[in-house]
């Protein structure tokens, strides 16, 4: 992250024979992340129904063997116990309401990529077409809004971001198009800069978000926040990026640029207090990547790529309500979580993927 583009970090989307390309320079925090997770335990595997019926995080499974890249589940009261394997695999995913969206790479004679909405039984609902290689997802509370980032070859490149295009699209299949077509202010102003760009969606509801804006010719990003009703994107804050809402929509996850020890400019994770406008780092975070997801109102979960094994990425927690906040491995071998806080009658009769189980 040191000297690169923050946003050049945070697109390593893991696909399947995919290396993460990480590009730091390793710093104390890093080498902290890598002692955790090289001291974490191998995990056990179990039935899925066991795991699915009650609370549970789903996330992608990055342990190498025959699950690699499966989607996987963990019960919510036992993150780091045996894991539950589907049949399903995904780049990244996200789940709300009834369904899961899964972002994934279809390898053929030419690759393509694609994002489903899968059912309580894993079985895929709908697809549609990717631009590019799958960064991010996100849905609305209640599953009614999907967004979707993939990063596309053929855009407007630029030194802040990798180019990238992000969409709406509602549950029911329609597409509320290209966000870089939607009405942009920065400052209050209209901003139609040609380099524009923007990323990783986060809903407070079916009709607000937050999001990240780029632009090279401003030589910044911005936090800010969209109206689907009226289709405008709004600046809310300097600096940030790859924004995350907390359940009760109080605060906002972001990285951000900070300063080491040593003087370098690192990107750290920051919480920002909706209310107060308060901003608080958290140094210990260095060296994780992409959009948060909250565990509950004040642990945040995060994944970071393992410096001997950059196929490999674990998923940290971090309480910023401890007295001296540090982050500790909450899933070994883990992507794109997702928490899943309560479960349908529907989710409780499904389960009927056979799991796998994942080779030492």
């Amino acid at each position: 992250m040191r000297r690169m583009a923050p946003r050049t970090i945070a697109l390593v989307a893991i696909v399947a024979g995919v290396v993460i390309s990480v590009g730091v320079e390793v710093g104390s925090a890093v080498r902290s992340h890598r002692d955790a997770s090289s001291a974490a335990p191998s995990v056990a595997s179990t039935p899925l129904e066991a795991v699915i019926t009650g609370p549970h995080i789903l996330f992608r499974n990055t342990l190498p063997g025959a699950g690699y890249g499966l989607v996987a589940a963990v019960p919510l009261a036992d993150p780091t116990g045996p894991r539950a394997f589907t049949t399903v695999a995904c780049d990244t995913l996200a789940r709300a309401g009834e369904a899961t969206v899964c972002l994934r790479t279809v390898r053929g004679v030419a690759t393509t990529y694609e994002a489903a909405t899968l059912d309580a039984g894993w079985a895929t609902v709908q697809t549609w077409p990717l631009s590019g290689i799958p960064s991010s997802t996100r849905s609305s509370p209640d599953g009614t809004m999907i967004a979707t980032t993939a990063y596309i070859a053929n855009h407007c490149s630029t030194q802040i971001a990798p180019p990238t295009e992000t969409r709406i699209r509602g549950s029911d299949g329609t597409d509320l198009g290209n966000l870089e077509s939607w009405t942009l202010l920065v400052d209050g102003a209209p901003f139609a800069a040609v380099d524009r760009n923007l990323w990783d969606v986060s809903f407070v509801d079916d009709d607000t978000f937050y999001v990240t804006v780029g632009s090279q010719s401003a030589g910044t990003t911005w936090l800010a926040t969209g109206t689907v009703s009226t289709r405008t994107i709004t600046s809310v804050r300097a600096g940030g990026q790859n924004p995350a809402v907390s359940p009760d929509g109080s605060k906002v996850a972001y990285t951000t640029p900070s300063q080491d020890q040593a003087g370098r400019t690192v990107q750290v994770y920051a919480v920002l207090d909706v209310g107060s406008g308060t901003q608080t780092l958290y140094p210990a975070t260095e060296g994780g990547h992409g959009q948060v997801e909250w565990l509950d109102g004040t642990t945040f979960l995060y994944a970071a790529p393992r410096t001997d094994q950059p196929a490999t990425t674990d998923v940290w927690a971090l309480d910023t309500s401890a007295p001296d906040p540090r982050p500790q491995v909450l899933i070994a071998g883990a992507w794109s979580p997702t928490v899943v806080r309560s479960t349908s009658s529907e989710a409780r009769r499904a389960a009927t993927a056979e799991p796998i189980s994942p080779s030492s």
